[in-house]
């Protein structure tokens, strides 16, 4: 027994020490809805930089995903895609994050025809801003799968961890729609 315990704890720590699931740390704790959304800017695939701040006066759907071409993150990345005139239509914008280069987000928007913006955050500044995790495999890191909307006025208003990529543009998108519906409400009542 004794000697299984110590093979058990031996090989916990080989797996540890080659980084294989470990999570690194993310500045501080995920940001919560009733937050401001700290500003940035990043380069987008077209290598030209895009800032939180020339998005005010709209809802921001800002997503992290863990890396291009890879199957859950071109589902997601399609999803979106699809639904943008939906987001048009709510005075909503797509900014999709991850740690990836500007020159892999290139190829990932031609390969997969994507047209909003994917913006490459290597030194994870915003991913450790708005305290999104990120797993260490090996030499690789990986942002982990979590949408932050924010609304026109520059507030987090939603924060969703861990998501399901074949679904989360529709949630995004009910979410979006039922803010603006209960902003509606309150101007009636006004």
């Amino acid at each position: 027994m004794v000697r299984k315990g110590v093979w058990i704890a031996i090989i916990a720590g080989v797996v540890t020490a080659c980084g294989f699931g470990v999570r690194a740390h993310a500045a501080g704790d995920t940001l919560q809805a009733g937050a401001t959304a700290p500003d940035f800017s990043l380069p987008s695939q077209e290598d030209t930089a895009v800032s939180l701040s020339q998005y005010k006066g709209k809802w921001v759907v800002l997503y992290f995903y863990p890396k291009d071409m890879t199957t859950g993150c071109t589902i997601e990345a399609h999803n979106f895609q699809s639904d943008l005139p939906k987001y048009d239509a709510l005075n909503a914008v797509v900014l999709g994050v991850s740690l990836d280069t500007v020159e892999s987000h290139k190829t990932f928007c031609t390969k997969v025809s994507l047209t909003f913006k994917l913006l490459a955050d290597p030194d994870h500044k915003v991913i450790d801003a708005y305290g999104v995790p990120v797993t260490v495999r090996g030499d690789n890191k990986f942002a982990a799968r979590d949408t932050f909307l924010i609304s026109p006025a520059g507030k987090v208003v939603k924060v969703w961890t861990g998501v399901n990529p074949n679904t989360h543009s529709g949630d995004v998108l009910g979410a979006i729609a039922g803010m603006n519906g209960d902003d509606k409400v309150q101007a009636r009542k006004m």
